[in-house]
């Protein structure tokens, strides 16, 4: 956090009662709560102060950071207006529901593997009309965004983009709509040959690969893409193989071009003999995921490892608890470990 400028840089005492705020209104460390997360402010600079905090609280839970921007601009909001720097408004801002963000556009679009996002929907009624679309709901690391199943048919995608944007326009949000998904705007079917379905179905192969949650899913796709007697990868390798003898059969004198894709489907069979070797490891490594999801257990370190960071724990000594008596903490991934990092 900064002071304003145009005043008087704030004391010590008054920082420490910034800090204190503002770990508070977060969820931090809630006024009266000894389990909350560890933090510290560090003053290092003048008219500033850092904040740094765990999200692990004292009692082995993981403390959710979704719309922490949020309820920090909102608490300096109301900071600056009890130093007199901002004037209230009328009536008395007195939580963080009472401001008003401005709504960023929605956007919605084909991204390059040929899957339909959306993204800027950071409120729940834009996401809930988002859902009620046929929009799948995603929340990680990079925020909630929505997108269309990977199994949704390519005829049913505009029409549900469309439908989706009238809804929210209706709501009065702003909607950017990639033009391909708009059902209202003209369109020219220049694709004679069905060229853009055959393209469309290894672009759902993609979708189900960048989709797969376990080696499960992403084998079966591979299968599906490598499978030595009816996989995309030999069926790209016989049409290249055709083309080849065809051009000799069209212009014998074409001898050099015909060895040209005639040496590009050789390739592509060396690639599909190396990929097979790789798809049996994959096979492989399913087969160990799943003896490891059936025979997985608590390990000891991580007992281990909470009942060390109990025994320092300050919450725990004010309490006067024995902190060799406590209860392990259960992983936070203890439901499904997958040993891999996404």
């Amino acid at each position: 956090m900064r002071s304003d400028p145009r005043h008087p840089d704030l004391t010590d005492a008054q920082w420490a009662d910034v800090a204190r705020r503002l770990v508070s209104a977060t969820g931090i460390a809630p006024e009266g709560d000894l389990d909350g997360c560890r933090w510290a402010a560090i003053r290092n600079l003048d008219r500033s102060v850092h904040i740094v905090a765990t999200v692990v609280r004292e009692d082995g839970s993981v403390r959710g950071t979704y719309r922490d921007a949020f309820h920090v601009q909102a608490e300096c909001s109301r900071i600056a207006a009890d130093l007199g720097h901002l004037t209230r408004s009328v009536p008395s801002v007195t939580t963080a529901k009472d401001y008003r963000m401005p709504a960023p556009v929605i956007t919605i679009s084909i991204e390059p593997s040929g899957s339909v996002v959306a993204k800027g929907s950071s409120d729940d009624l834009a996401a809930t009309l988002l859902r009620h679309a046929g929009f799948r709901q995603i929340e990680d690391w990079h925020g909630r965004r929505h997108g269309l199943p990977s199994t949704t048919a390519a005829a049913h995608r505009a029409a549900i983009a469309t439908h989706a944007t009238e809804m929210l326009r209706a709501a009065r949000y702003s909607v950017d709509l990639d033009p391909r998904l708009d059902t209202g705007q003209p369109t020219v079917t220049a694709d004679r040959y069905g060229l853009a379905d055959a393209g469309e179905r290894i672009l759902q192969l993609t979708d189900q690969i960048r989709g797969a949650t376990d080696f499960r899913e992403f084998s079966e796709v591979l299968d599906r893409l490598l499978n030595p007697d009816d996989g995309v990868l030999l069926r790209v390798h016989e049409a290249l193989e055709a083309a080849s003898e065809q051009i000799t059969d069209l212009d014998p004198e074409q001898f050099a071009l015909s060895d040209r894709f005639g040496v590009a489907s050789d390739f592509i069979s060396t690639a599909q003999g190396e990929l097979g070797e790789a798809l049996d490891e994959v096979h492989r490594a399913r087969s160990h995921e799943a003896r490891n999801d059936t025979a997985w257990t608590a390990t000891p370190y991580s007992a281990a490892a909470t009942g060390a960071a109990r025994a320092t724990s300050p919450a725990v000594a004010a309490r006067g608890v024995n902190a060799a008596a406590l209860p392990a903490a259960a992983p936070p991934s203890a439901a499904r470990p997958t040993g891999r990092s996404r």
